[in-house]
């Protein structure tokens, strides 16, 4: 069984920065794409960033420049820095991963989520 426990929402400034963390656990063999989603209320959810195992990075056009993906490959965990917070960027954030595992093959999986007000 896979879980992604979320970790580094909360309230800050416009201008503000945080850091999210997404770490993968349970018997895993690969995580191959780690990235985070986001949803805001009345809206529809959607990819804010991903990484590939292999460094591959991508953004949503809204957050290039100013949000930050990166991974730990060794201990399954993505982590999202967040410089240059806008209120628009408040959003409930959900981490999903590909993973691999033993029994079921590749799956996605998606984490609680947790939330990043940014006030004006």
């Amino acid at each position: 069984q896979v879980q992604l426990v979320e970790s580094g929402g909360g309230l800050v400034q416009t201008g503000g920065s945080l850091r999210l963390s997404c770490r993968a656990s349970g018997n895993i063999f690969v995580a191959n794409a780690m990235g985070w989603d986001r949803q805001a209320p009345g809206k529809q959810r959607e990819l804010v960033a991903t990484a590939t195992s292999d460094g591959t990075t991508t953004y949503a056009d809204s957050v290039k420049g100013r949000f930050t993906i990166s991974r730990d490959n060794a201990k399954d965990t993505v982590y999202l820095q967040m410089d240059n917070l806008k209120p628009e960027d408040t959003a409930v954030y959900y981490c999903n991963a590909r993973i691999l595992t033993p029994n079921n093959g590749y799956r996605n999986y998606w984490g609680q989520g947790t939330q990043v007000t940014v006030s004006s």
